[in-house]
């Protein structure tokens, strides 16, 4: 593959990247757009003009996305020393910050789901001869499983991210 290939895949990646942004953070399409690029960019960062030019978007509606995006923490800039440029990356703490708000929700999620399990199991024992009333325990057993796992995935992925802080 070649630089000409490669540059394509990125733009290819931005494109489904960004309508993935779009529809699990309800970003408008122009600001979905500028945030994959920005993570497409990684850590040497993206300028404003070179958005423009990526985009093929106007200025203003550049600037007034990436405004939206440092508000909302998503991204932020650094700036070089004698370059007036600003380079533009993920926030490096959103990442932690999506993991905390999964890891949350699955909990949350989690102790319903094992309530329910436990009622489920309670009512099969009290209702033992209709077998009509019977639940059927295997699907909330695999939901708990799932959370079980996913946290722990979760977990590991965080471990990583502190230990990848303690090389900076």
């Amino acid at each position: 593959m070649n630089k000409a290939q490669l540059e394509k895949k990125k733009h290819r990646l931005v494109e489904k990247l960004g309508v993935q942004l779009e529809k699990e953070h309800q970003l408008a399409p122009v600001a979905a757009r500028i945030f994959a690029t920005v993570i497409m960019s990684g850590k040497l960062g993206i300028t404003f003009d070179q958005l423009v030019k990526d985009l093929q978007a106007g200025k203003s509606t550049v600037s007034s996305h990436l405004e939206n995006l440092q508000v909302s923490n998503r991204i932020e800039y650094y700036t070089k020393p004698g370059d007036r440029k600003r380079y533009f990356i993920v926030n490096p703490q959103l990442m932690k910050s999506y993991i905390n708000e999964l890891t949350t929700k699955w909990e949350a999620q989690r102790l319903v789901h094992q309530e329910v399990l436990d009622f489920k199991r309670l009512s099969n024992e009290i209702n033992k001869d209709t077998i009509e009333t019977q639940f059927d325990l295997e699907f909330q057993q695999s939901l708990l499983t799932f959370f079980e796992e996913a946290s722990e995935a979760l977990e590991k992925l965080k471990s990583r991210l502190k230990s990848q802080d303690k090389l900076k």
